[in-house]
């Protein structure tokens, strides 16, 4: 898709990901742009839903760098299981499925049928950082 991957960032104690079994669970990320720094803001006050899917995205990129550190390679990527995307909501802001379909599309647009997926999409009054959205997944493993 010519996108390029982020270097992971860890900004606490914690790995990028963590595989048992053929599973990986993969930290969560946020959405960290080409320039470096992670985009910023509140969905319903200052950030739309359209700016909050591009944030999705980004973190969806994001997570795929910790995939590929746990893996080696993303054709290892058997089926993404789960996301859970995390939504910095003002009040009364409700369409946060639609900001985490920016993720979910990146995902079945990139892996076809490997990336559908479960998923749930939360609400939330802060993120780290100021961040508008995170998500965090778990990925079925391959040979």
């Amino acid at each position: 898709m010519g996108l390029e991957l982020p270097a992971r960032r860890s900004v606490g104690q914690y790995v990028g990901a963590v595989q048992t079994g053929n599973l990986l669970f993969v930290s969560g990320a946020g959405p960290l742009g080409p320039d470096g720094k992670f985009m910023t803001g509140k969905l319903g006050a200052g950030l739309g839903v359209e700016a909050g899917q591009a944030a999705a995205k980004l973190c969806a990129l994001s997570s795929l760098s910790a995939v590929q550190e746990a893996l080696g390679d993303l054709d290892r990527v058997a089926r993404i299981v789960k996301l859970v995307g995390f939504v910095s909501s003002a009040s009364g802001f409700s369409q946060q499925p639609a900001v985490v379909d920016g993720a979910s599309s990146f995902l079945i647009e990139l892996f076809g049928d490997r990336g559908a997926h479960a998923r749930s999409a939360v609400g939330v009054a802060e993120l780290p950082f100021n961040i508008p959205v995170e998500v965090e997944m778990v990925v079925e493993v391959g040979e």
